[in-house]
């Protein structure tokens, strides 16, 4: 390639990105594009220039065309997606040529390029070998050149592709399968994937697949609303980060809003989630589809045969038949006598018997009870009840069907509360799921525990409705158990039954929340969770297992085994003064703890203990002459070495410290006691450099959070003990808990116990402060500032709740 042909063409390639720049950020006095206004803007200046530029590098003759794939022949455009552009040929000598004067400007104007070269046969032969290719070549758009190669390309590849679908269908969903794996759901992303994940865009180049392959109709008005939302975010994300970016990341998810003329970010993940879920659903319905029309069309030579014309059905429960093969195609359908007008209980067991069988409702099915069944009239009759319970009780199973019902309708028909949980996105990334999700996938959990309570149907109903109450402003679990209570009476429950369904709504939070937020030992704490349950055991009984599927279901490491025992020691306190026992009082130091103390207090040295426990967690007993500063400097030690703090239990005898920590390592096994002990005798006295040690661990780590959301401080007073608990809740990192308790420790404050939960990213930690009296405001306004300065980068303010 000579140097003067590499710089053919590139001062009009510089013109078309001057020409995109001025699309994307107008003059003074210019409209600024909405995001569908500038797909078509991009898509004609493009179209335009490439017609133009091809011309001018000879391909306007015969037997050559330069054609559009991807984006840019769907017309859908984002400001910065490549250019898919296909040089199609019928074996013409000067096409290398020609190839270098129209791909040559556009890499050096820095122009996103995917290019290919093909003769009309190349391109047919490697459609029928490269999915991907011929995915491709099904969108196929002329721009310039002879348009009749272009026109033979694309009919004979459809051609080829309605042909062979039934040896590709298996490939393609496998292959789709695969890059949900990878990318996960839109819906349920906390920085979701527009393009790959699932429900996303490539997912409705799927279905236009299957419409090409004459399987599936092509998508009706909500899934075509559904892509021009996802488009316009795409468009709004890609003008925003001035670059080819897929995922909506929380920091550019407000500008991305006020774009699209949205309120915030959260108002903007509720949408995707909707959009997300409709694409899902319809990919899910077209597969099923796509999947049933292939084996009839192998059998068309068989079709006199009377076994062969239509797929068997077997009765599922009365009303309900299996139909097709449950291995590969199968769907829940109404059998033939089936009467949805005359049967209220018809759609819940239609329900009920998909959830159990892991097997999807027919599309026909889903819409004829959605034109026919009836309303359930309050209070439900039993035989709906049941099947509810039924659906409930099916395991994951119910997920799916809970989302097919909610897709079409029917579930907001048989919960109308549902509307105000649906798609809304959680306030905070420890949650996995958008809330009514997390509702079906905490009924999921609570099934796993159903044999350790003696009423596992309310236990099924608390887990669906026990965030019921979020979206509509106030306390959650207020606003839920009045729903809680509404609903309850229309589904008929006994009056017992309801005023113990709304008490589980109501605490769902107590048992977890108290259990972190309070000494579990301290009999005042105790009784108040007695009293607040009204020396129930069941209840306390029920909501110690919604407690745990609440928590497995909000996301991976947030039920954990420190959390687990701090709860069921909680729980084991109450129940046993529920039954006439004595409430629970410290346990005293052991004497062998007592002996360890009085030698360091004729000593003056440091003693460490370490005992392994169950589960990965040990216990680090440091006893140490009482000084200020020794906490933070115990913890400091303690993430030197790579241990994650869960609870601090502080003591003492004989004018000496005991602080007793339980801790997890995060890589293999506890170092050993000895080492502990000297490092933390070097810390205290100044030998080692704790805060420069913790920060070149931080940095070997890839360095502290980047761009990490504001902490916040929340104050727990208790009128019944005098405790003031500070609840910080922050970015963690290395040396959190250290960092912590030095600003405690600079405020004057003692502390007499804390407790440390990591969620994912995100750390909750608790301190109980011993103060002596109550904390005035501006001593907490001290505290506040301090305990920010250490844990936030600087000029980021921290959120505080009274």
């Amino acid at each position: 390639m000579t140097p003067r042909a590499t710089n053919r063409g590139s001062a009009g390639a510089n013109d078309l990105v001057r020409a995109r720049a001025a699309l994307l950020v107008p003059t003074p006095g210019q409209r600024r594009l909405d995001a569908a206004a500038l797909r078509d803007a991009l898509t004609d200046l493009h179209d335009f220039w490439l017609a133009a530029h091809a011309a001018a590098a000879g391909v306007g003759g015969g037997g050559a065309a330069l054609v559009a794939v991807g984006a840019l022949g769907r017309r859908e455009l984002a400001p910065h997606s490549d250019l898919d552009l296909v040089l199609l040929h019928t074996g013409r000598a000067d096409i290398t040529e020609m190839a270098e004067l129209l791909w040559y400007p556009l890499w050096d104007a820095g122009i996103g390029l995917d290019h290919s070269v093909r003769t009309v046969d190349e391109a047919l032969r490697v459609a029928g070998q490269d999915l991907r290719a011929a995915l491709g070549l099904l969108e196929i758009r002329h721009l310039a050149g002879d348009e009749a190669v272009g026109a033979h390309v694309a009919e004979a590849v459809r051609q080829a592709w309605r042909a062979g679908i039934r040896d590709r269908l298996d490939e393609l969903v496998d292959s789709a399968r695969q890059r949900w794996v990878r990318n996960g759901d839109v819906a349920h992303r906390v920085e979701p994937d527009l393009k790959n994940g699932r429900g996303g865009l490539r997912d409705l180049q799927l279905l236009d697949a299957l419409a090409a392959a004459q399987l599936v109709d092509r998508p009706g008005p909500e899934v075509r609303d559904a892509r021009t939302f996802l488009l316009d975010v795409r468009t709004e994300l890609h003008r925003v980060s001035g670059r080819a970016r897929d995922a909506v990341r929380a920091q550019d998810g407000d500008e991305v809003a006020a774009a699209l003329g949205m309120t915030d970010r959260f108002d903007l993940a509720r949408a995707l989630s909707s959009a997300g879920r409709t694409v899902t659903y319809a990919v899910d319905v077209a597969v099923r589809a796509a999947r049933a029309a292939v084996p009839r069309r192998r059998l068309v030579p068989l079709a006199r045969m009377p076994w062969n014309r239509t797929p068997p059905r077997r009765p599922l429960d009365d009303g309900v038949v299996l139909h097709g093969d449950p291995t590969r195609d199968g769907e829940v359908a109404l059998a033939r006598d089936a009467l949805p007008t005359r049967d209220p209980a018809l759609l819940l067991r239609v329900a009920a018997a998909a959830a159990r069988a892991r097997l999807p409702i027919a599309a026909g099915t889903l819409a004829k009870l959605a034109d026919t069944a009836p309303e359930l009239r309050r209070p439900w009759p039993r035989e709906a009840r049941q099947e509810l319970l039924a659906l409930l009780g099916a395991g994951p199973g119910v997920v799916d069907v809970v989302e097919a019902l909610d897709r079409t309708g029917l579930w907001g028909r048989l919960f109308p509360e549902w509307g105000a949980v649906r798609d809304l996105p959680p306030r905070d990334a420890v949650h996995t799921w958008t809330v009514d999700r997390h509702l079906v996938e905490t009924v999921v959990e609570a099934n796993r525990l159903v044999t350790r309570v003696s009423r596992p149907d309310l236990l099924l109903l608390a887990a669906l409705l026990h965030d019921v109450g979020k979206g509509r402003g106030g306390d959650h679990s207020a606003v839920g158990a009045a729903l809680a209570r509404q609903i309850g009476e229309r589904l008929g429950l006994w009056p017992a039954d309801v005023d113990l369904l709304v008490s589980l709504v109501q605490h769902h939070l107590l048992l977890p929340h108290t259990a972190t937020r309070r000494d579990v030992t301290d009999p005042t704490t105790v009784q108040r969770v007695i009293d607040l349950l009204g020396n129930d055991p069941m209840l306390l009984e029920l909501l110690h297992a919604l407690a745990e599927a609440d928590a497995r279901a909000t996301g991976p490491g947030v039920w954990t085994a420190w959390k687990s025992a701090l709860v069921g020691e909680l729980v084991e306190h109450c129940r046993a003064a529920m039954a006439g026992g004595p409430l629970p009082t410290p346990t005293p130091l052991d004497g062998r703890q007592r002996a360890r103390a009085e030698a360091v207090a004729a000593s003056g040295r440091v003693d460490v203990l370490v005992v392994p426990g169950e589960e990965h967690l040990a216990t680090v007993t440091v006893v140490a002459p009482d000084r200020p500063g020794l906490l933070s400097r115990a913890t400091g030690v303690l993430a030197l070495h790579s241990l994650q703090v869960h609870a601090a239990e502080l003591r003492g005898h004989a004018g000496v410290a005991v602080d007793m920590f339980t801790v997890s390592p995060r890589f293999g096994s506890p170092p050993e006691a000895a080492l502990l002990r000297e490092q933390l005798q070097r810390a205290l006295d100044g030998s080692l450099p704790l805060d420069e040690r913790l920060a070149a661990k931080e940095r070997d780590y890839g360095g502290p959070p980047q761009d990490p959301p504001p902490p916040r401080l929340l104050w727990f007073d208790d009128e019944a003990t005098g405790a003031v608990v500070l609840e910080l809740r922050a970015t963690d990192r290395i040396g959190l808990l250290h960092r912590v308790a030095a600003a405690l420790e600079s405020c004057g404050v003692d502390v007499r116990w804390a407790r440390a939960s990591t969620y994912g990213a995100t750390a909750v930690d608790a301190f109980c402060l011993d103060t002596g009296s109550r904390l005035l405001p501006t001593q907490r306004r001290k505290i506040e500032r301090e305990v920010r300065a250490a844990v936030e980068p600087p000029g980021q303010d921290a959120a505080t709740t009274w």
